[in-house]
């Protein structure tokens, strides 16, 4: 019972394991200046209040004064998938004789064997236990 519950908790723990190296995301980041305004990870980061006075800013002096950020986190991409072919022709052979072998050693049941099977009692001229007055009580 421990045995099973530790085996199922250990293979979870895995697929997520698995499922979280493999995700990627975006970090979105807006700062006005220097300093950070929001940043956001699977949407867009809200944009200041200055950006509006901002644009008309720039058309003025060429400088922006907020910039916003991406940061991409890659998970991993390659996941090692193999194939039978990827592996050497003597691991094949392997493989099937040891599969032939295996599939072989299982030996079929054999039929259930009734002996009196087609065997019809003989016909009861008299009631024995009545006969007798045997009777279970």
């Amino acid at each position: 019972m421990f045995k099973l519950i530790i085996h199922k908790l250990f293979s979870a723990f895995m697929a997520i394991l698995v499922l979280f190296s493999t995700v990627s995301f975006t970090v979105e980041k807006h700062f006005c200046g220097d300093v950070l305004i929001d940043s956001a990870v699977f949407s867009e980061a809200q944009k200041c209040k200055m950006e509006a006075f901002e644009i008309e800013q720039t058309k003025i002096t060429k400088v922006h004064c907020c910039k916003d950020e991406l940061e991409v986190v890659k998970g991993q991409d390659k996941l090692k998938r193999s194939q039978f072919e990827d592996i050497t022709f003597e691991q094949q052979i392997f493989v099937v004789s040891y599969l032939y072998t295996y599939i072989n050693s299982i030996e079929e049941l054999s039929k259930l064997v009734i002996p009196h099977l087609h065997y019809s009692p003989p016909d009861l001229i008299d009631d024995i236990q009545v006969l007798d007055a045997v009777f279970l009580i």
